[in-house]
């Protein structure tokens, strides 16, 4: 008999499934058929007891083909074929489903979704039940961490961004349970089977799964008996074989990768008898879902300002906003409009502006952590939202800096502070391009240890040293209420000049540790790795045809010396030889040369992931010094306009490649001139046309809108595309 008040069918509904009903793995087979090709499926084991969030967590996120729960299975329709084997031998134990084959729904565009109306039957231990669903509400928006994404086959699905469906449950109880057409369907508990460790049907559904716990719970990770663990029992209660734990090791198995999603105190529970489902129950009552995922809307990692001044009110937004239907992408964009209406407050020149961009710039930020909590509350991840979140960041930083060097202009005495904007959007470029080198450099190393890291683990277990290490860094947070604060009460200038000493120390703190963990550091870097950080040196032509001639064996040093001696050339001989001279012009070729040689072999050593970082210094740099040392008018904004073109083009590549997809096309690369072709040509337009009035903004502004133009097609053409990859920081790493 069903068990009397289930509310696992009002919970999926709850959750955007379309519920179905089956009496087993044919049954279920059978349902997929009538689902479209497009949309996910779910299976539910109808005697599940949980929390809401639990399933919400195992069921609609869209970022994994397959994810699961105890209880509880999701698959993507790439996965629906490994789904439809897998169900096949569960229907007919003693036959294999050809590698490849639909099996018996016919192919993944026949399959149909199942999900549970499940008015639980008080099953036996041989745990049949089984839901599948539409895991989201069809057309949801949906916006994905970089810290973790699909990988490999099934990456990049579109289905990463449009989930939808139906489910079915199966009730191996044989009562009646009603389908979402309201239907009676009959159950037939002797079709149920449970698969053992060699796939082969076990009796009665009492032989666990492969990596099952011998009581029959699966011990997929994150699935243990221990209370509050992720995917545990209910406190007290053992548990019984769920049918559809055994499917998702399958799944496993035949190589799709299962998402088991980390429920902490949350209850996911297949209890066997009446009197471990009163126990599951009051575990579930003693646990408020709701205060667990507004707490999880929060990222782990984050800065002070962030932590205790922006995230105990904006969680509470975020979800004002999910019960309002507004998505993250919409707040993203909110976002970026108030920042812009800041830069142009800012621009005014006046006190009243300079308050008013203060605070405008603060709610900013404000609106910058509710779309990434209102992501996680909601579970909305998306390609689009990724990108957004991405260049909205740097974009509204870069335009408020405009906007203060407009201010400045336009305020009394006209202060000229264009060099100081650009020298922050210079220095705050490089820190990030330092961050995202290192990390791409070794996040994946083996042998990963050093001296320097284990101390600084020591450090991080000591509560003030966390935060005081955080705040050293200036993460966004704290740069933005710095920029805030300053701009409401003295002057642009004295705003940029904090702004620059602040990042100048951040940066030396964080490039002196990362340097002392590589030089103590025993590592093999990944070929992976080695790939990512040739793609973040914007390598042209130039340094293409320089590094075939000079081909070479890995060195342990020389490739970040050969960087650190072409950076030093063109910075110090643009400097000397100013505004046009030709002497820049030179030193570029020269500094185009020792690119080549920087890269002539693969980037392994310890200190190989300064290369990027050196080769965008000394891009930036020679164009700032050469607008600066000009006195063109308009050529430092000029200027401006022509590094934000290109740092795009630099997180566009960071982003892509942490995305797994690589960097941009190389036609694209090759086609702007790589980081040493533009350094020649803007050398050389300053020695061409230095004395021309407006050449030399012209001929800069010019570059600018080509660049802009090129970068932003290949850019916007990618990121909308259904192969692009969703990834959002979620690391709270400073940005």
């Amino acid at each position: 008999m069903p068990v009397a008040g289930s509310s696992l069918g009002d919970d999926l509904r709850s959750l955007g499934f379309d519920v179905r009903t089956a009496a087993d793995a044919a049954g279920v087979t059978e349902e997929l058929a009538a689902v479209p090709a497009h949309e996910r499926v779910a299976l539910v084991d109808p005697r599940f007891v949980g929390h809401v969030h639990a399933l919400r967590l195992a069921l609609t996120d869209p970022r994994f083909p397959a994810a699961a729960t105890r209880g509880a299975l999701t698959v993507q329709p790439e996965a629906r074929t490994a789904l439809t084997r897998a169900l096949a031998a569960a229907a007919h134990p003693g036959e294999t489903a050809p590698a490849g084959a639909a099996g018996a729904a016919g192919g993944p565009e026949r399959a149909a979704v199942p999900g549970a109306d499940t008015r639980d039957g008080d099953a036996g231990p041989s745990g049949g039940a089984v839901a599948s669903g539409a895991g989201h509400r069809p057309g949801a928006t949906v916006r994905a961490p970089g810290a973790v994404h699909a990988s490999g086959e099934y990456a990049g699905s579109p289905s990463r961004t449009r989930p939808s469906g139906a489910a079915t449950a199966l009730d191996p109880s044989g009562a009646a349970a009603l389908d979402s057409s309201g239907t009676a369907a009959a159950l037939d508990p002797s079709r149920a089977t449970a698969l053992g460790p060699s796939g082969t049907a076990a009796a009665d559904g009492f032989a666990p799964a492969p990596g099952a716990h011998p009581s029959g719970a699966a011990a997929a990770p994150g699935a243990t008996a221990a209370p509050g663990a992720p995917g545990a029992t209910a406190p007290g209660a053992t548990g019984t074989h769920s049918w559809v734990d055994d499917i998702a090791a399958r799944l496993d198995a035949e190589g799709v990768p299962v998402h088991r999603p980390e429920l902490g105190v949350l209850v996911a529970a297949v209890p066997a008898d009446a009197r471990e489902r009163a126990t599951a129950a009051d575990a579930v009552a003693a646990v408020d879902d709701e205060r667990v995922r507004l707490r999880a809307a929060v990222k782990s990692r984050d800065g002070f300002f962030t932590t205790f001044c922006i995230s105990p009110y904006s969680r509470y937004i975020a979800r004002w906003c999910a019960r309002r239907g507004l998505t993250p992408n919409q707040v993203t964009t909110a976002s970026l409009l108030t920042a812009l209406i800041a830069a142009a407050c800012a621009a005014t020149g006046t006190r009243p502006g300079f308050v008013s961009a203060g605070v405008l710039l603060i709610a900013s930020f404000v609106l910058d952590c509710t779309d990434g909590q209102l992501a996680r509350y909601s579970l909305q991840y998306s390609t689009l939202g990724a990108w957004l979140d991405a260049t909205f960041d740097r974009a509204k930083e870069y335009a408020y800096y405009a906007g203060l060097a407009l201010g400045a202009a336009r305020a009394g005495g006209g202060d000229d502070v264009w060099a100081l904007a650009l020298g922050a959007m210079v220095l705050q470029t490089c820190r990030h391009v330092v961050d995202f080198a290192f990390n791409e450099a070794n996040h994946d190393a083996t042998g990963n240890t050093s001296p320097t890291a284990a101390l600084s683990g020591r450090l991080d277990s000591v509560g003030w040293t966390v935060w005081a290490r955080r705040m050293i860094v200036l993460p966004i947070g704290e740069r933005w209420a710095m920029i805030a604060v300053l701009t409401a009460f003295t002057t642009p200038r004295i705003t940029f000049y904090a702004l620059l000493v602040g990042c100048a120390l951040a940066a030396c703190y964080t490039t002196a540790g990362r340097v002392l963990r590589s030089l103590t550091r025993r590592a093999e870097r990944s070929d992976r790795a080695v790939r990512a950080l040739a793609e973040l040196t914007d390598s042209g032509p130039l340094a293409e045809a320089v590094a075939k001639a000079a081909a070479r064996g890995a060195g342990s040093f020389l490739a970040p010396l050969s960087a650190v001696l072409g950076a030093a050339a063109v910075l110090a001989g643009t400097a000397a030889g100013g505004f046009g001279s030709w002497l820049p012009v030179g030193c570029a070729v020269l500094y185009a040369v020792l690119a080549g040689v920087a890269v002539a072999a693969p980037l392994k050593g310890p200190l190989d992931w300064l290369v990027p970082p050196l080769f965008r210094a000394a891009e930036y740099g020679t164009i700032l010094i050469l607008a600066a040392r000009s006195e063109v008018n308009g050529a430092l904004p000029a200027a401006f306009g022509l590094v934000a073109a290109v740092a795009y083009h630099h997180y566009d590549t960071v982003y892509r490649i942490r995305g797994g997809t690589g960097a941009p096309p190389h036609r694209l690369v090759r086609a702007i001139g790589g980081h040493e072709g533009r350094t020649v040509v803007v050398t050389a337009a300053a020695a061409l046309l230095h004395d021309q009035n407006q050449g030399f903004t012209i001929a800069l502004t010019a570059l600018a809108a080509a660049l802009a133009l090129a970068v932003l097609i290949e850019s916007i053409r990618f990121w909308v595309s259904s192969g692009a990859p969703a990834v959002h920081d979620e690391t709270g790493e400073p940005a």
